[in-house]
């Protein structure tokens, strides 16, 4: 487990400045790793210490909790506060969030679990495409044929008997042996990628698109206990693409769903990580009503998961007791003492982010590995054409930003991509990858010109998302 120093030293690789709020959620990660060591009896009495955050958008309040779940690898989800309504309006429910964080720790446990059985898996679909490049269309409508007559004779009784197929001579078992040897030869050399293959696939039948949207997860056939019958289809795919597709269905078969289920409940309940964003949204201060009349009681409805309650899922009860909840919001109009005691209560840490400086934008343009211009760099360079800002176009670019964010409405790093986007949008048009490779390098002039910095204060529409 990292220490508090190594978490801020590995997020300030991604994230410039917040000092302030990179040590409160390292310590906050590190003290989950000091309670998993304690005895039992103590362990239960020790809860997370909830952080809020407050700074405008754009300066790295939703990244530094992302990036902190994938630290040590704990499930993460994200929610809108105002996505939320009180129970009685029309919206999702508050338990939503719990239920989407179980299914997001079901994934990273499933992956794991794919994982260790990777091997096997391979090696078992690499054995099915052998199979289905060595039959023969004769064979296959003899299997297909069979299926249906053991279908027929499960709905009418065993009516109609199926001769049976008369036992291959050794000199065909050897001219096969012989034809799928020299098939998984080619199929390791990688010739028949682009050869088309017929597969059968189970369709997933997930809940209709309106029930989802209201946070209703219904599964039919799960509520049948998994009598109804899975659909299944053929489809004709490249090897490349059968190959993925066989690999996760033996996958699926080597795993025990039931202990990643359990697993990732666990996980869910003792490293679960909610981002609550646009908290400030649902803080009211004085009278209110109209479209705001549910504000309050979207916190009250908030309030039990935060302090520590049972959510029934299709998995089983999930506790929130020891989960992590990192609120956010731009704090704007309202502040924090508007939302409800009780829920202020349950947030005792509460972190400050600044506003860039024009020296925070140019570090962002420069210092983190995912910095915008790397990003472009590496686009372009598909297309032949090796792109590279000088230090003057940088710092040109980040006062562009900084004014343009002081002026208007401020969306902080935001503002960068939008600015870039307009700085290379003739580059980006005429590139085509049938030239050889260009060498272009963005200076102050180019950004000068391009972007009209001189007279920004006359118009900043075209750098307003």
């Amino acid at each position: 487990m990292l220490t508090p120093k190594q978490i801020v030293e590995q997020l300030d690789r991604f994230i410039v400045g917040q000092d302030e709020a990179k040590r409160q959620v390292a310590i906050a990660l590190r003290n989950r790793y000091r309670r998993s060591r304690l005895p039992a009896e103590i362990k239960e009495e020790i809860t997370p210490k909830n952080i809020i955050m407050m700074g405008p958008t754009g300066v790295g309040k939703t990244e530094i909790s992302r990036r902190l779940a994938k630290l040590v690898d704990a499930p993460f989800v994200k929610v809108e506060a105002t996505k939320f309504t009180e129970v009685g309006y029309v919206g999702r429910d508050v338990d939503s969030m719990v239920r989407d964080l179980v299914e997001a720790s079901i994934r990273l446990c499933k992956q794991a679990a794919y994982e260790r059985v990777r091997l096997m898996a391979e090696a078992a679909a690499e054995q099915r495409l052998v199979d289905l490049l060595s039959e023969d269309p004769g064979t296959r409508k003899r299997k297909s044929k069979a299926a249906n007559l053991f279908g027929l004779q499960m709905l009418l009784g065993p009516g109609t008997e199926n001769n049976p197929e008369p036992e291959p001579t050794e000199e065909e078992i050897n001219t096969r042996k012989s034809k799928r040897e020299a098939i998984l030869d080619s199929l390791r050399k990688g010739e028949l990628e682009e050869n088309i293959v017929t597969v059968e696939v189970t369709e997933s039948n997930s809940g209709s698109d309106a029930m989802l949207a209201m946070g209703i997860d219904l599964n039919l056939n799960e509520m049948f206990g998994g009598m109804l019958p899975k659909k299944k289809k053929q489809r004709k795919v490249p090897v490349k693409e059968a190959r993925r597709i066989l690999i996760a269905e033996e996958s699926d078969k080597l795993i025990d769903m039931d202990e990643v289920i359990d697993r990732a409940v666990e996980r869910a309940e003792q490293d679960g990580i909610i981002f609550i964003d646009e908290i400030d949204k649902i803080a009211a201060s004085g009278h209110v009503g109209g479209a705001d009349v549910s504000r309050e009681g979207v916190q009250r409805d908030i309030l039990p998961i935060v302090e520590g309650s049972t959510v029934n899922t299709k998995y089983g009860p999930v506790k929130t007791d020891y989960m992590l909840f990192i609120a956010a919001g731009a704090f704007h109009v309202s502040k924090v003492s508007d939302l409800i005691p009780e829920l202020q209560g349950r947030f005792p840490i509460r972190v400050k982010l600044n506003a860039l400086s024009v020296e925070d934008y140019e570090n962002i343009l420069t210092q983190p590995e995912n910095a915008v211009t790397k990003q472009y760099e590496a686009l372009l360079l598909t297309d032949n054409i090796r792109l590279s800002f000088d230090d003057d176009a940088k710092r040109a670019i980040a006062e562009a930003a900084y004014h343009a964010n002081e002026t208007s409405e401020n969306i902080g790093a935001r503002r960068l991509h939008t600015i870039i986007e307009n700085l290379l949008e003739d580059i980006s048009f005429n590139a085509s990858g049938d030239h050889p490779m260009i060498d272009v390098v963005i200076n102050k002039n180019y950004v000068d010109s391009h972007l009209n910095v001189s007279k920004a204060s006359d118009d900043l529409n075209k750098f307003i998302v």
